[in-house]
């Protein structure tokens, strides 16, 4: 009798990282509501070309921490120092690529 109760507290230890359905609703809203305000903004043509690109990246940004916080549960595990690390490694690689991207198709357009 003492093997079953053993193997069900193993399982429970499995679902202790998910997020509550209060926190998915939430971040679910938060999602919506940093797609539309970029939306409504480019639709109606509210601001000029530099500080719509500013408004557009920003609110990008602010959709990234939502999607790492409310649904991918950055902060949470037995580890989230690793996750954390692991994710700015991965920010570093995707910057330095886009960036060098970037600067080879800038560099390549003025030499015509």
């Amino acid at each position: 009798m003492a093997q079953p109760h053993s193997q069900h507290h193993g399982h429970g230890h499995e679902q202790q990282g998910h997020g509550s359905f209060k926190s998915y609703v939430i971040g679910f809203i938060l999602s919506i509501v940093l797609t539309i305000i970029p939306l409504v903004l480019v639709m109606n043509h509210m601001l000029s070309k530099i500080p719509l690109l500013i408004l557009i990246l920003v609110m990008a940004v602010l959709q990234f921490l939502v999607q790492l916080f409310f649904f991918m549960h950055i902060r949470e595990g037995e580890k989230p120092r690793y996750n954390v690390m692991t994710l700015i490694l991965g920010l570093v690689i995707v910057f330095t690529i886009v960036a060098g991207s970037v600067w080879i198709m800038s560099f390549n357009s003025q030499v015509q």
